[in-house]
């Protein structure tokens, strides 16, 4: 049994933690994943518009030097200031090429693919044109070939080069502003998003914060519920053990009386009820028996005492007989009626009678106990009343109407159990109250 617990125990707490690790994953697996998103695009939003600007500034300083120097190069190498080996116009034409390509893998829009297709295709003019001039200067008489080339060629081919930069960079700016108002709108979106999921998470731990505890604690409370009717049922067992000895040094101790007396048929009468009450008692171990057999019980334990106390005792049984088939804990009507005996017909003057009555419900059945003995006054009975349901241990100086009535609310529920009403002097009625449920054996 302790290892059963310890193990229960420890699934609980497993299973606690477990649902405690998945209350903080549902809260912050939106979070994660956008911020993962929100990160990704940021870094992506990040790299295209230094990308775009990187460009510009190439395109830019490209269209601002290459004209000029190309042209005054050009110039150089016609009047002979420069030979062709000395020239800067292969490099210039290279370096030109190195951005060209270089801008290619920037853009991404089709017009500014075209403009560098040009850019390109005005580069391999030029060189044509160099390579044209190159030839001339092994001729005297090509210095005006060579100048109409320069003028007429390469000044309007480096002229539309710079024309055709000077798009690409217009066209470029404008992707960037685009770039810049979609970056905007997409940090926007970002506040606006980082807002609904703050309201989510708000509203999150708002609803955890109500149901969290009672999906959580379900465990817990359950386990401790359990524990409870454990305890309960030894308290009960540990009453009985206590009860039945102490019954039964009575009730022996009566029949040897009645043996030495020589009452023949008494002691026999006593000895069967003696051995019908603890075969009921008993009852294969069962917890749960019906009213029927509980009735056996008391019959057989009012007997007895009705034979030890011959002369203040009577009772009588009135239960109709379709209650008998429901369930009832065992050993519940009996505890009432010892009460109503030693501390209501015992010490009123004269004796009285204890009547066991039943009634049926809709939904449920009462037992009721009826004395006239003593009764209580309001004082004791509100004591009483109290203690029947007071968690402090001092309560339980009523033990049996106690333990009676914490096996049944435990066992059905807090809306069931004992209630108890009195009068000094007149008499006292407990009422036991018990869902309308069929044992097993009935139900077959």
């Amino acid at each position: 049994m302790r290892y059963s617990a310890d193990r229960d125990r420890k699934q609980n707490k497993s299973r606690l933690a477990t649902q405690i690790r998945i209350s903080y994953l549902i809260l912050l697996l939106p979070i994660l994943v956008f911020m993962i998103y929100a990160l990704y695009n940021l870094w992506q939003i990040n790299d295209r518009y230094n990308g775009m600007l990187n460009s510009v500034v190439v395109a830019s300083e490209f269209s601002l030097d290459f004209k000029e120097d190309f042209d005054y190069e050009t110039y150089l190498l016609i009047v002979g200031n420069v030979s062709s080996e000395e020239s800067r116009l292969p490099l210039l034409l290279s370096d030109a090429r190195s951005v060209v390509e270089g801008l290619k893998g920037v853009t991404d829009t089709v017009d500014n693919k075209k403009r560098l297709a040009s850019a390109e295709k005005y580069l391999n003019n030029l060189a044509g044109y160099i390579s044209k001039i190159t030839d001339n200067l092994g001729y005297d008489d090509r210095y005006d070939d060579n100048i109409l080339i320069w003028e007429n060629d390469v000044q309007i081919v480096t002229a539309l080069l710079q024309e055709t930069i000077n798009e690409y960079i217009y066209y470029e700016n404008r992707q960037i502003q685009s770039a810049q108002i979609r970056a905007r709108e997409f940090y926007l979106n970002i506040v606006k998003i980082s807002m609904a999921i703050l309201g989510f998470i708000l509203l999150a731990i708002g609803i955890v914060s109500v149901l969290g505890p009672i999906y959580i604690t379900r465990p817990i409370e359950e386990q401790v519920t359990r524990e409870q009717k454990q305890l309960r049922k030894a308290e009960f067992e540990l009453l009985q053990a206590q009860i039945n000895p102490h019954f039964l040094y009575n009730t022996l101790d009566a029949i040897v009386w009645s043996a030495e007396a020589g009452n023949q048929k008494q002691v026999v009468k006593m000895v069967g009820s003696l051995s019908d009450f603890f075969r009921s008692s008993l009852n294969k171990g069962k917890e749960v028996v019906t009213v029927r057999e509980e009735l056996q019980h008391v019959r057989s334990y009012l007997e007895i005492q009705q034979i030890r106390y011959q002369d203040i005792l009577k009772y009588e049984i009135d239960v109709p007989e379709s209650l008998f088939g429901y369930e009832i804990p065992k050993i519940t009507i009996q505890p009432v009626v010892e009460n109503a005996l030693y501390h209501g017909i015992k010490e009123k003057r004269g004796g009285g009678t204890i009547r066991v009555e039943g009634s049926e419900g809709e939904e449920d059945f009462i037992i009721r106990v009826i004395d006239d003995g003593s009764g209580m006054d309001p004082e004791r009975l509100l004591e009483v009343q109290k203690g029947l349901t007071d968690k402090d241990p001092e309560a339980k100086k009523i033990y049996g109407l106690y333990n009676v009535n914490e096996r049944i609310r435990l066992g059905y529920g807090e809306e069931y159990g004992i209630s108890i009403t009195s009068e000094s002097g007149v008499g006292t009625t407990v009422t036991i109250r018990l869902p309308k449920k069929l044992t097993e054996i009935v139900k077959k």
